[in-house]
Parts: C-alpha cells; structure tokens; sequence
C-alpha cells in the first residue's frame, strides 16, 4: 500500500512538473510577443498581457504544490532539527495541521466559491469566463491538501525518523 502512494505521488508530481514547465514556456512566449508587438509593430497586442498574468498565477501556485510536495517549502529547520525526536514529531503535526486547515478554509472552500461566484462573469480580453480562470485556486488546494495529507501521515507513522536536514559549513557560510 505505501509503495502505491508513493508511485502515486512520484507520477502526480512529475505530471505537475510538466504542466508547470508547459505553462511558463506559454507564459515566456506570451511576453516575448506582447514585447514583439509593442516595441516592433508599435501595436501592442492587449490579450497577451491579461494572458500572461494568469499563467503566471497558474505557474506559481502549481510550483508552490510542486514545492511542497518535495518538502522544498520554507520551513525553520534550525529550530526543529534541534528539537528531540518526539518534539520535531509534534512540530511537524502542528505546522501540517495549521497549513492544511488554512488550505481547506482559503483555497479550496474560498476557491470554490470564488469560482462560483465569477463563472459566468466573461473575461474582456480572454475566451474564458474568470471562475473559470480562477479555478487553479481550488485545484492548487487540493493538491496542496493531498501532499499535506501524504506528509502528515509519514509523521504519524511508526517509522518517523525525524529531521536529520543538512547543516551548513559555518566556514563556508562565511566565504
């Protein structure tokens, strides 16, 4: 069963990486041809730049749900890695706990009824109504809710082995 959910995980965050990979090429091609237009042709092109601040919001919450599912968010290690074993346990708990009840409540609950509400509201500019150009906030949130689910689960579990995260050079640090 946990080799499922890890297969499951590893092939859900490389799908992620793909589309977030796709989405910042359409958004580097979309500023190339709005800067194309305005300084080339003198027409600048008006879509492109509405078009261009949604991929960019796309590109980033899916890369924060990349990040956390990886564990490359912030979080403050100096303080947790000296904790004991049972402590870092509970810090855990309580930091995945809190994370994951802002998501339910802003992203996915909000989210969904921000999409509600703006679903038949009609982008000027895009062939998109905006729920549909804000439903990457639910989408971001449960995914961000699954990999918090995941994570905590790994906590609870009888294996946790604590955080053994890596300890900088001070020499180093200071070149």
């Amino acid at each position: 069963m946990a080799n499922a959910v890890t297969t499951f995980e590893t092939w859900l965050t490389r799908v992620l990486r793909v589309i977030c990979a796709t989405l910042f090429a359409v958004l580097v091609a979309l500023v190339t041809w709005q800067v194309f237009t305005r300084l080339v042709l003198g027409a600048p092109s008006p879509w492109t730049e509405e078009a261009a601040r949604y991929a960019f919001v796309w590109v980033s919450l899916i890369g924060i749900a990349i990040a956390v599912a990886e564990k490359a968010d912030v979080v403050m290690e100096f303080v947790v890695e000296r904790l004991p074993k049972a402590l870092q346990r509970v810090a855990d708990v309580l930091a995945y706990l809190s994370t994951l009840s802002f998501v339910v409540y802003a992203m996915i609950i909000g989210g969904f009824e921000l999409v509600d509400l703006a679903w038949g509201q009609r982008n000027p500019l895009l062939p998109l109504t905006q729920g549909q150009l804000y439903l990457v906030i639910p989408i971001s949130g449960i995914l961000l809710a699954l990999f918090l689910v995941l994570h905590l689960g790994r906590t609870l579990a009888p294996g946790y082995a604590g955080r053994e995260g890596f300890h900088e050079d001070p020499a180093a640090a200071g070149a």
